[in-house]
């Protein structure tokens, strides 16, 4: 993996965070807590999407709409467990 993926994969990260704490009212992390729950929600909706057969495409656009998606998940079932 090149520096370049790897900032793009952290970019991606950060704002796929930024926006699940914006959908899940209640969740700031800042911006390094952003990025681990985005990078976080990636892998999330990586794994879980293929698994119910569904796609979203390829590019930027498409990875950050996955990577929210996975982060909204995440973010739901912090706040289910915290709430329990």
């Amino acid at each position: 993996m090149g520096i370049e993926s790897l900032i793009v994969f952290i970019i991606i990260g950060a704002i796929a965070g930024w926006l699940a704490g914006l959908i899940v009212k209640g969740f700031g992390f800042g911006l390094l807590g952003n990025i681990v729950v985005g990078i976080v929600g990636a892998f999330i909706a990586g794994f879980l999407f293929p698994a119910i057969g569904i796609s979203l495409g390829g590019g930027i656009l498409a990875a950050i709409i996955h990577a929210t998606i996975g982060a909204v998940i995440l973010l739901v079932i912090i706040k289910l467990v915290k709430s329990s």
